[in-house]
């Protein structure tokens, strides 16, 4: 008995202490004002109050984001790299990168 209580509580112990593993997410690249510039793929590593992006071996971190009323302002940061990170909902995240005009919308499955 003792011995599966050891193996149960490591087995609890390896699954609470995962990393999480991110999901593959289609995108959509717009200017800031709405023309459709074509479409991407990045993994959505989401982290409730943060989340990152990876694409092509790079990784932007949004840092934690902020919002003063979450039922009326978008949960939002900026990055170290400039951008500015929106989190819409809980499965589309956004990176708007105002010196180009662009943005990019990610819809996670």
């Amino acid at each position: 008995m003792l011995k599966f209580s050891v193996i149960l509580s490591v087995l609890l112990l390896a699954g609470c202490s995962s990393t999480p593993k991110g999901v593959d997410c289609p995108g959509e690249v717009a200017t800031i004002y709405g023309q459709s510039l074509g479409s991407t793929q990045a993994r959505i590593f989401d982290l409730v109050n943060a989340f990152s992006v990876t694409r092509d071996g790079v990784t932007v971190k949004s840092g934690p984001l902020h919002s003063s009323d979450r039922f009326r302002y978008v949960p939002s940061a900026v990055t170290a790299e400039g951008f500015y990170a929106q989190r819409l909902s809980d499965k589309q995240f956004r990176l708007i990168n105002p010196a180009q005009n662009t943005l990019i919308t990610w819809t996670c499955p």
